[in-house]
């Protein structure tokens, strides 16, 4: 390009603007349909958002396709920070493995339901005048809680409390009647 000067102020061409900044005009024609520069812009107007998309693309904001490299620096720094955090909560004894999280339910509930099994001849020997219909129905609700707590799977337990009883409660609210 030779010395001549370029008025700012009015519409340049295509061929005139890619002249000046070095590059084609088919680029420059890509550049507007890519909506970096505006149809019948002026050289002034073309060369702010010419320079503008040149400081994008070499801060890294700004990528040619499908890769942001932006977007995927934010989403590397995303999971780096969650593994972080997880191992934090490790560490802290907040988060443990599924697997360590079963085995301790299971050796919780071996030891509940050994307690549970206790509890009718418990009520025998202290309780000796007991009719044994009654001792029998205690033995019914502890294994049909023990049924209970056997089936439940995890998602319920993370739905909260809610009906925990089997086609109701057997014998509530008949006592008052």
């Amino acid at each position: 390009m030779g010395q001549e000067a370029i008025e700012t102020k009015t519409p340049i061409t295509q061929a005139q603007f890619g002249a000046m900044v070095g590059i084609s005009q088919p680029a420059v024609s890509d550049l507007i349909m890519r909506g970096i520069l505006t149809r019948d812009g002026t050289a002034h107007e073309w060369l702010l958002c010419y320079c503008g998309h040149l400081r994008e693309q070499a801060a890294g904001r700004y990528s040619e396709g499908e890769l942001d490299l932006a977007q995927e620096r934010a989403a590397l720094a995303r999971e780096q920070r969650i593994r972080i955090e997880m191992a934090n909560a490790v560490q802290r004894r907040e988060l443990a493995p599924i697997a360590l999280l079963e085995a301790t339910c299971a050796r919780i509930g071996r030891r509940v339901s050994a307690i549970l099994e206790a509890i009718p001849p418990q009520v025998k020997r202290r309780l000796p005048h007991l009719p044994a219909s009654d001792v029998e129905a205690i033995e019914a609700e502890i294994s049909r809680a023990r049924n209970v707590a056997a089936a439940m799977k995890l998602d319920e337990a993370l739905d909260g409390p809610g009906d925990d009883t089997e086609d109701g409660d057997t014998e509530s609210g008949d006592e008052g009647a």
